[in-house]
């Protein structure tokens, strides 16, 4: 396209219901689009809300529609719900009917303007790729959407249908939505961000109700229409994984209600939080987003041990704890790249004589001897403010979905069982073949075996009474091998010849809560323990 070429006007349309919980982020990502707002007209619907919808709606669009083309919006306050239903997420027969002719109208309005395109967009769809309009109209398909992420697996496309119309599972799915398999591709069924190219001659033939589609006798249902009219019509819908475009909620069962698709999404922020530190809200809609209180989720305290030099993930972390509610303590951890022989001899720190890394027959890193230093000082901290229980972050970790409510239903088996435990892995590389048995009367706790990583994890008093009291740095290896030598799970005989008493009491939840940001290799990884230098001052011999 020509620099000096008027881009193609696009209309939106957006129905909104029961969404003000999610509106303010979805118009904040609307608002930072990388698409001249004078090329953009909004067409807006909400109707049948129970939430205050409305008022978010007219409190966004008084602030920000002077910068769009133009601005059709109506809304109903009355009625609540839908005659033939009882749940906000109930699609009854009479809401399906509402939804098709709203979509027909806004479709038919956009054609009446002349417009380039309309886009049909959801409420709870974050479009944090500010490049996404520019990249769709560039792909130049009357029919095509981005994909979008969520909390599992599901997403806005198909790639399988039944002759009536309905989902079909396949395996091109998943490799498209992992991106194992990136382009565009052609599939029977998109939705929830949609976008239509006007100017194709077979646009015309598009429609969501099914009156004007001879011969059909499907579901009725909005989406399965429009994929049926475009079979029709012998146009292909396309989807574009590209780029990583955005993320989506799920739709919900009909016996959920508001506070269940507002927890989904305070956990996909979190999920999106992995790659965007920050979660981009309206500014005409702060103050429609309320401020989560803040605790320590049930334990004595919350350590986040962080790198001063890492502010990137020191922000992204506190960011997503305070979504989630938690409010942690931030233990500078020690910088390997920052000791010298000097403290490391003053600290009365020895390498175990017979230690090399398993992989690299290596001896220990500085980097290395920070991480075991930074869970030290954990350790002490808890010993020296008498804290009974807490929960152990390091800063490069992502959290599973609803992971404070998985915490808290753990700790309930925990107690139910009368467990008496020292550690409990959260997350962590298993290293072991053997088994590792579920805990008596719980279905989330195992009996731990030999296993790395120090992600996240709960201890007790007692646990770091035993750690510290064991004067692991005059006969130092990592803390990911020094653990599992103090339950007493680890290979090598010779190590753990070392520590006799090896009682630390642990466990694992299984599934795990917690998994790195990112895994060796992958863009972005970065690792402060093995990227840098030997510390080859202490490797030493000497008697203990």
């Amino acid at each position: 396209m020509r620099n000096d070429t008027l881009k193609p006007t696009i209309i939106i349309s957006i129905l909104a219901r029961n969404k003000a919980h999610t509106l303010p982020y979805f118009f904040g990502y609307l608002e930072k689009l990388d698409y001249p707002r004078d090329r953009i007209s909004l067409w807006v619907r909400s109707d049948h809300n129970i939430d205050n919808t409305n008022d978010v709606l007219k409190t966004w669009l008084d602030a920000n529609r002077k910068f769009y083309h133009s601005v059709d919006f109506s809304y109903e306050e009355h009625p609540e719900n839908f005659s033939d239903g009882t749940g906000v997420f109930e699609w009854s027969s009479s809401h399906f009917e509402h939804l098709i002719h709203l979509k027909e109208t806004a479709l038919l309005a956009a054609r009446k303007l002349w417009a380039d395109y309309i886009m049909f967009l959801d409420c709870d769809v974050f479009l944090v790729n500010n490049n996404t309009l520019n990249l769709l109209v560039k792909e130049d398909k009357t029919i095509i959407a981005p994909v979008l992420e969520t909390l599992g697996a599901y997403s806005n496309y198909w790639c399988g249908m039944t002759e009536q119309g309905y989902y079909k599972r396949t395996d091109d799915y998943l490799p498209i939505l992992e991106r194992e398999q990136i382009g565009c591709f052609d599939v029977p069924m998109v939705h929830s961000a949609v976008l239509i190219n006007l100017r194709h001659k077979n646009s015309l033939q598009l429609a969501f109700d099914s009156k004007k589609i001879d011969g059909y006798s499907g579901p009725v249902d909005d989406i399965i229409i429009f994929a049926h009219s475009a079979r029709t019509a012998g146009v292909k819908m396309w989807v574009t994984n590209e780029e990583p475009f955005g993320y989506m909620l799920t739709p919900l069962e009909k016996e959920n209600t508001l506070q269940d698709d507002r927890e989904q999404l305070q956990n996909l922020k979190v999920e999106m939080m992995v790659e965007y530190p920050r979660i981009y809200i309206s500014p005409s809609l702060q103050h429609f987003v309320p401020k989560k209180p803040e605790d320590t989720a049930g334990f004595d305290q919350a350590y986040l041990i962080n790198l001063e030099r890492r502010p990137e993930r020191r922000e992204r972390m506190l960011n997503t704890l305070s979504e989630m509610g938690i409010q942690a303590h931030i233990l500078k951890a020690v910088d390997g790249k920052a000791l010298n022989d000097s403290y490391i001899e003053e600290m009365g720190i020895k390498m175990l004589p017979e230690y090399a890394d398993p992989y690299y027959k290596r001896p220990l890193t500085r980097g290395e001897i920070g991480c075991f230093l930074s869970h030290y000082h954990v350790w002490k901290d808890m010993i020296e403010h008498q804290h009974r229980t807490a929960i152990v972050l390091e800063d490069d970790l992502r959290f599973e979905p609803y992971f404070r409510k998985k915490i808290q239903a753990l700790l309930k088996e925990v107690q139910k069982v009368g467990l008496l435990w020292d550690l409990i892995y959260l997350g962590r590389k298993r290293l072991s073949e053997n088994g590792e048995p579920f805990v008596a009367g719980t279905s989330s706790l195992v009996h731990v075996n030999y296993s790395y990583w120090t992600l996240c994890y709960l201890i007790t008093l007692e646990g770091a009474k035993k750690l510290v009291m064991a004067n692991p740095l005059p006969k130092l290896v990592p803390v990911d091998e020094f653990l599992p030598i103090m339950f007493d799970r680890h290979p090598e005989e010779v190590w753990k010849g070392y520590y006799p008493k090896r009682n630390l009491r642990a466990f694992s939840a299984q599934p795990l809560l917690v998994y790195p940001t990112h895994y060796t290799g992958e863009t972005n990884y970065i690792s402060d323990t093995e990227d840098s230098d030997l510390a080859l001052s202490v490797v030493k011999r000497d008697e203990l």
